[in-house]
């Protein structure tokens, strides 16, 4: 899995912690990314950073910017593996 579909997975993950299973409803409708949550496996097709601006943006819509530092620190140290430039915006 590329550092992308990790930082998506592991974004999915920590809010499914919080919101339980309302976290994988919201990421199954982010346009260009497939799940097969039983496996935790992401698929991204389209361009990375959108598809993750675009789930961090569906949990903040629901729940306010604590879901987008919960996605922070869901992503903390793989971002460390991107170039300043690759960096999602929200998660910066």
């Amino acid at each position: 899995m590329d550092v992308y579909a990790q930082i998506v997975e592991s974004i999915i993950r920590h809010q499914e912690e919080i919101i339980g299973p309302v976290a994988i409803e919201q990421a199954e409708h982010v346009q260009n990314l497939h799940l097969d949550w039983q496996q935790h496996a992401v698929t991204i097709t389209g361009e990375p950073v959108v598809v993750i601006e675009s789930l961090v943006q569906a949990y903040k819509d629901l729940f306010g910017q604590i879901s987008v530092e919960v996605s922070k620190e869901a992503a903390g140290s793989l971002l460390a593996r991107l170039q300043p430039n690759s960096l999602p915006p929200s998660l910066k």
